[in-house]
C-alpha cells in the first residue's frame, strides 16, 4: 500500500528517480551513427526493435493507410485537441522590437524561428499521439521551416494521424539513442536538425545529454510526477484516480498527496487499492505506488506550500475550496503545470485543455518551464549608429576598452572618430 507519512519525516531524496548509467552504451551508439549513418540505424533497429527496414521515412501510402485505420472520429478528436493547444500557444508568440532613444542610433531585436526541429515520440510501453500534438504545434506556430518526428519503427496509426493533423513534414522510423544521434548529426536519409525535443526512455535522455551543444535540447526528461494538495472535502476516489493515472506511466513515476486529514489520507489509500487491480498497466502502477507513492500529513495545509516548492513537481493539483487564492498568492513558485479545483484532473492537461504537457521533471521546475513557442525560436539583435552618434560614444568606448587592456577594441572606435 501507499505510504502515509508525517511531513517532518519526508525528504525529496526519498523519491527514487535514479536511472541506470547507460552513458557508455549511448556514446557507442552515437559514434556509430555519426560514422556509418543509415547503415548503423538499420542495424540498431534490427537489434533493438527486431525490425528489418529498407527505408527510414514513412511514405505517403503509409500515412494514407494510417488515416483510414484510425477513422474520421479519431481524426476529429485530434483536431479538437489541436485547436485547444493552438489557441493556448498562439498567446505565447513574441514580437521583435526596434527603437531609437538617441539621435543617430537604431537598436532592435528580431525573433527568428529555428529552421529544423526534431521531435522524439516514445513508442515503447505506450504510444502518445498527444505528445505529437504538444511538441509540434508550438513549433508550427513559431514558424519552423521543417518539423520531423522520430519514433520507433512499429508506429501505431494514431501517431501518424496526429503528425498529419499537426502538419509535421517527415516521420522517421527510428527510436532510442540512435534516433537522437541521427537528428543531431544527420545521415544519408535524415537531415540534421537545430533542436531536439520530447521525452523518452533513459537511453533517449542520455543521448540528448550527450548531443547537447551540437544541437539544442528542451530538457533531460525524467520519470513523470504529480503532487496533489487537498483538503478533506474532496472525493477520495477522484484523487486516487489522479494518482494512479500518473503511476501507470512508469515504474519510477511519482504520485504524492499532501493533506491535513489523516482519515481522508486513509480513504485515498483504500481507494488506490480498490482501483489498482482494474488498470491495464497494473504491474507498472503497483510498483510506482509501492516505491514512490506517498501521502504526506501536515498539521495545516499552509505547510503544503513549502513542501510543494521543495518537491517542485511536474504536475501540481490544488484541490481546495479556494485554489485561485493559493495560485495568486505568489507563494507557489515551483511547478510545471498547475491544476486548480476539484474538477481539473491532470489528464485534462495531458490531452485536451491546451497548455503543454511536456514539462520539467525531477525538481527542475525550480528553474525550467513547460515546452512552449519560445523553445522553437531564437533572438538576434542589431545595432546601427551614424557617424555623429559614434563620435559621441567613442570616448566612452575608448575608456572602457582600455580599462580591460583591449587597445584594439578601443582603436576600432577611435579610428572612426572625426
Amino acid at each position: 500500500m501507499i505510504k502515509i507519512i508525517k511531513a517532518k519525516d519526508f525528504s525529496r531524496d526519498e523519491i527514487k528517480t535514479q536511472a541506470p548509467d547507460v552513458s557508455s552504451i549511448v556514446s557507442e551508439i552515437i559514434n556509430s551513427v555519426k560514422t556509418h549513418g543509415d547503415k548503423a540505424l538499420f542495424e540498431y533497429e534490427r537489434k533493438f526493435d527486431n525490425v528489418n527496414l529498407d527505408s527510414l521515412e514513412v511514405t505517403q501510402s503509409e500515412i494514407n493507410d494510417a488515416l483510414n485505420q484510425v477513422g474520421k472520429e479519431f481524426i476529429s478528436l485530434l483536431e479538437r485537441a489541436a485547436k485547444n493547444i493552438y489557441n493556448f500557444h498562439s498567446k505565447q508568440v513574441r514580437n521583435g522590437f526596434v527603437f531609437s532613444d538617441k539621435d543617430g542610433v537604431i537598436l532592435g531585436q528580431r525573433i527568428i524561428p529555428l529552421e529544423r526541429v526534431g521531435l522524439y515520440v516514445p513508442g515503447g510501453t505506450a504510444s502518445y499521439p498527444s505528445s505529437v500534438l504538444m511538441d509540434s504545434i508550438p513549433a508550427k506556430i513559431a514558424g519552423c521551416d521543417e518539423i520531423y518526428i522520430a519514433t520507433p519503427p512499429m508506429i501505431k496509426p494514431e501517431i501518424i494521424a496526429a503528425a498529419h493533423v499537426a502538419g509535421v513534414n517527415k516521420i522517421f522510423k527510428m527510436g532510442g539513442a540512435q534516433a537522437v544521434a541521427a537528428l543531431a548529426y544527420g545521415t544519408e536519409s535524415v537531415p540534421r536538425v537545430d533542436k531536439i525535443v520530447g521525452p523518452g526512455n533513459v537511453f533517449v535522455a542520455e543521448a540528448k545529454r550527450q548531443v547537447f551543444g551540437r544541437v539544442a535540447i528542451d530538457m533531460i526528461a525524467g520519470p513523470s510526477e504529480i503532487l496533489i494538495i487537498a483538503d478533506e472535502n474532496n472525493n477520495p476516489a477522484h484523487l486516487a484516480a489522479d494518482m494512479l493515472a500518473q503511476s501507470e506511466h512508469d515504474r519510477l513515476a511519482t504520485a504524492m498527496l499532501i493533506t491535513d486529514s489523516e482519515s481522508f489520507a486513509k480513504s485515498v489509500s483504500n481507494e488506490i487499492e480498490t482501483q489498482l487491480p482494474k488498470l491495464a498497466r497494473y504491474e507498472i502502477a503497483r510498483d510506482s505506488i509501492n516505491n514512490n507513492g506517498a501521502v504526506i500529513l501536515v498539521d495545516d495545509l499552509s505547510q503544503a506550500i513549502e513542501l510543494a516548492n521543495n518537491i517542485a513537481p511536474e504536475h501540481l493539483e490544488i484541490c481546495t475550496a479556494n485554489p485561485f487564492e493559493w495560485l495568486m498568492s505568489g507563494k507557489i513558485r515551483n511547478a510545471g503545470s498547475v491544476f486548480l479545483g476539484r474538477h481539473s484532473p491532470e489528464a485534462l492537461g495531458d490531452y485536451y485543455a491546451g497548455p503543454n504537457h511536456t514539462l520539467p521533471t525531477m525538481g527542475t521546475a525550480r528553474f525550467s518551464s513547460p515546452l512552449s513557442v519560445d523553445d522553437f525560436i531564437k533572438k538576434s539583435q542589431y545595432i546601427y549608429y551614424t557617424q555623429e552618434a559614434l563620435n559621441k560614444a567613442s570616448y566612452d568606448i575608448e575608456k572602457f576598452a582600455n580599462s580591460e587592456g583591449l587597445t584594439g577594441h578601443a582603436n576600432s572606435a577611435v579610428i572612426r572618430r572625426l
